[in-house]
């Protein structure tokens, strides 16, 4: 069951969290999404917090119309985790090395590569020739971005990606990954989002930022396309990043295996039923949370992190967190904390410690174990996992 409810013109507000604490500008956010004409349904996970236009933490169910807002501009972002044969007995007291040669092999921050990486997985091949093949298709305003946009697949972005190795509560070794459709997915959810704010139906919304394609037109028709295929371009770009890691290791430990990898969204639409209605569902900072479907939910860089399993919740259209979620502003956590407390909080941890990641401290973010208890009846825990190293953009 939600832990509390929130009034909306058109439905109510279920939040998996205490209104008490959700900061004001979500909830003003949460009543405006709640007040559209077109919403269905609005489920709330325990890691919201503010965002542009629609809230991170969002499920939005409606008909016949997406915002792109209630999507965001990195569209596609998501994780992955991939169990090793590796224990943590096998790894070397100082993971500088590993460290080091993963920062060689895949690009962070703006950085890309420098031509079109190859995987070693003919399958991956084949599918990043069908997503290049793709992007003549996509909107003209983004035509001249193909090059850079091949050659950011297979990088990391910056901000709150990263890439980390695991140890589980059984000493297993884990890869895990967060990651987006970097820039060319940012410039097409810029695209479409000022073209929706245009549209005569939009001019009336309280928040400009919340404005909706409709079912039926070109610009939805235009806006889904290109959606899907930054989806995609996301996808590929998580897998080929795995198969880029899984180098390096096999490098270190020629002896490793690795199991199929737990992948997942946590920024996209979907087509689906709820409550006996087809619905167009939004998650923005959520993930799918099927009845028996597997996802990752990542604390920060010196917490746990969980692999679960969905427990198909219909209250929260089968939805649970994508993660921790801030409790500050980037601004407030650089004003708050220090590089000391960089090296306190990441104690352990093989990682940059040095003021321009001091704005993804632990401290930046709610506690994960929290939020894990907060949404116990919507996912059961399947592994915990604590980083030992830890790349950040």
């Amino acid at each position: 069951m939600s832990l509390a409810r929130l009034r909306g013109e058109t439905v109510d507000v279920r939040l998996w969290t205490p209104v008490e604490e959700v900061e004001s500008q979500a909830l003003t956010q949460l009543r405006n999404i709640a007040s559209l004409p077109w919403v269905a349904h609005v489920a709330v996970m325990p890691d919201v917090h503010f965002g542009k236009g629609a809230t991170v933490g969002s499920v939005i169910g409606m008909r016949g119309a997406v915002s792109p807002a209630a999507v965001g501009v990195d569209i596609g972002c998501g994780m992955g985790a991939v169990r090793t044969t590796l224990t943590a007995a096998d790894l070397p007291e100082s993971l500088k090395g590993i460290r080091s040669d993963l920062e060689d092999a895949i690009p962070v921050g703006f950085d890309s590569h420098d031509a079109l990486v190859k995987p070693r997985d003919p399958r991956l091949g084949a599918e990043l020739k069908g997503l290049l093949g793709g992007f003549e298709e996509l909107d003209p305003a983004v035509k001249d971005l193909g090059g850079r946009a091949a050659k950011q697949l297979g990088t990391l972005g910056g901000g709150n990606h990263f890439i980390e190795l695991c140890v589980d509560t059984e000493q297993r070794v884990w890869l895990m990954l967060h990651s987006g459709s970097r820039n060319i997915g940012k410039s097409l959810a810029e695209v479409h989002m000022a073209r929706a704010k245009k549209l005569k139906h939009n001019r009336a919304l309280v928040d400009p930022d919340l404005a909706v394609f409709l079912a039926g037109t070109e610009e939805m028709a235009a806006y889904r396309r290109d959606l899907e295929w930054a989806q995609r371009y996301a996808m590929t770009n998580r897998r080929l990043m795995f198969d880029l890691y899984m180098q390096v290791m096999r490098r270190h430990f020629p002896q490793v295996q690795f199991d199929e990898p737990v992948l997942c969204h946590h920024n996209y639409v979907a087509e689906e039923t709820h409550h006996g209605e087809e619905l167009l569902v939004t998650r923005k900072g959520a993930i799918s949370a099927r009845a028996g479907q597997l996802g990752v939910i990542p604390g920060s860089m010196g917490t746990r992190s969980y692999v679960v399993r969905g427990l198909g919740n219909p209250e929260s259209l089968q939805s649970a967190s994508h993660g921790a979620g801030r409790k500050m502003s980037r601004g407030e956590a650089k004003r708050k904390f220090s590089v000391n407390d960089l090296k306190e909080q990441t104690a352990g941890v093989e990682c940059r410690k040095d003021g321009g990641v001091l704005d993804e401290i632990p401290g930046a973010y709610k506690p994960i174990e929290q939020v894990m208890e907060y949404q116990k009846d919507l996912v059961e825990i399947v592994a915990e996992l604590k980083q030992v190293l830890c790349v950040k953009g």
